[in-house]
C-alpha cells in the first residue's frame, strides 16, 4: 500500500519538474530553436512593401511565424523609408534589409542565410 503511493507521489513530482523544465528538455532535443532565439535577438531586419504587393504579406506572414521581429516601411505612404528604399538600390518589392543583406523578392530560405 505504501509502495503504490510513494510510486503515485514520484510521478506527481516528476510531472511537476517536466512541466516547469520543459524550454529547456525542448532545447535539449532540438538545438535548432535555440539557433532560432539568437537569430531573433540579434534580428535586424527591414521589410520595404506596399499595401497592394501579395508577396509583400507573404514575406510579413513568414517573418511573423518565425518570429522574426521587422520594421515595415510602406514605400508608397513613407517619404523617408521611399528614400532609404531607394538608396538601398530599389527595384522591387518586397525587398528586405536583412542585417545588412539585402533581398529581392519572397525569398525564405535566403531571409534564414541571412539572419545567420
Amino acid at each position: 500500500m505504501l509502495g503504490g503511493v510513494l510510486k503515485k507521489v514520484l510521478l506527481i513530482l516528476l510531472v511537476v519538474v517536466v512541466f516547469q523544465n520543459w524550454g529547456k528538455i525542448e532545447r535539449a532535443f532540438n538545438p535548432s530553436q535555440v539557433v532560432s532565439e539568437q537569430i531573433r535577438a540579434n534580428a535586424q531586419v527591414t521589410l520595404y512593401t506596399t499595401d497592394w504587393c501579395g508577396y509583400c504579406k507573404q514575406t510579413q506572414r513568414f517573418l511573423d511565424q518565425k518570429g522574426i521581429p521587422y520594421k515595415t516601411v510602406d514605400i508608397e505612404k513613407d517619404a523617408e523609408g521611399r528614400k532609404a528604399y531607394e538608396a538601398l538600390g530599389g527595384g522591387g518589392i518586397p525587398f528586405v534589409d536583412v542585417n545588412g543583406t539585402l533581398i529581392r523578392d519572397y525569398n525564405p530560405d535566403a531571409i534564414m542565410a541571412a539572419l545567420k
